[in-house]
């Protein structure tokens, strides 16, 4: 008799007590940044119950998606919520950056192809109490283990034994992977950086996400110039952005070859023809 396939069986009840235990870097959020957040996360509470599996994407890589997602995660666990996040960027992962302490041996990748168990893949992080199931190796068909049946069974089991779970997908302006997981989740949040964003890039994420089903909850500013515009948390809102000089987003271009050509390409050929 063959071997029934690993991925058949999902199942949260074997989560990480002492076994898979990571430790996370964080870096200790300014006051403004920290109320930002608490905002966008009662804003999430408020879009109702069944708002459980949120996904999160951006138009182009370096717009801040995983910081938000990390922290968004560690918001909620200081409410006592349990929390999963999924890193389904399976282009370009930085979350072994990020590790303190412990290791990532295996993933998402590893299980949704069948060649591991959710004990095997599920991790802790110490610091905050959320979940992590991490993105594993780099498949070369990213786009095909996202649209699995696996992956549905996955979303759906994780949403019946957490109480959030947060999906970091690689920018929907540059690939569809986040199309192809975006039916199965229950809202998408796009990230986008003020002032750099291209409108018709913007437009252009929000159709395909429209497309899909899913329910779009809101539109995530980073960089914003709070001084600018008269408020008083300070000169900066730029949290993100100093994420940036550590150089982790620059490894996306051997993935997402010319995607800040692909973004100012309009705006170029719009000046082409009024002149």
């Amino acid at each position: 008799m063959a071997d029934e396939k690993k991925t058949g069986n999902l199942t949260f009840e074997d989560l990480p007590e002492g076994r898979g235990i990571i430790e996370l870097t964080y870096t200790e959020l300014p006051f403004a940044i920290n109320e930002e957040m608490k905002t966008l996360r009662t804003n999430i509470q408020f879009c109702g119950k069944d708002k459980k599996v949120i996904l999160l994407t951006s138009a182009v890589q370096n717009e801040g998606k995983t910081t938000l997602a990390v922290n968004l995660c560690r918001s909620f666990a200081e409410l006592d919520k349990k929390v999963l996040m999924i890193d389904a960027d399976m282009r370009k992962s930085i979350m072994k950056k990020r590790l303190q302490s412990g290791k990532i041996e295996q993933g998402l990748s590893h299980l949704l192809s069948g060649q591991a168990e959710i004990s095997d893949v599920i991790l802790k992080d110490e610091k905050s109490g959320f979940y992590l199931l991490p993105t594993g190796g780099f498949p070369p068909n990213p786009v095909e283990l996202l649209a699995s049946p696996e992956m549905q069974d996955l979303i759906g089991e994780a949403r019946n034994s957490f109480d959030y779970v947060i999906i970091d997908c690689a920018p929907l302006g540059v690939v569809t992977d986040a199309a192809v997981i975006a039916p199965y989740c229950d809202g998408a949040v796009i990230v986008l950086n003020a002032g750099e964003a291209q409108y018709k890039l913007a437009q252009r994420v929000v159709a395909r996400l429209q497309n899909t089903g899913c329910t779009i909850l809101g539109v995530v500013l980073n960089q914003i110039n709070h001084q600018s515009n008269g408020r008083y948390y300070g000169k900066k809102y730029g949290y993100y952005r100093r994420y940036g000089r550590y150089g982790y987003y620059r490894r996306y271009g051997h993935y997402y070859k010319n995607s800040y050509e692909y973004a100012h390409r309009e705006n170029t050929e719009k000046g082409k023809r009024k002149k």
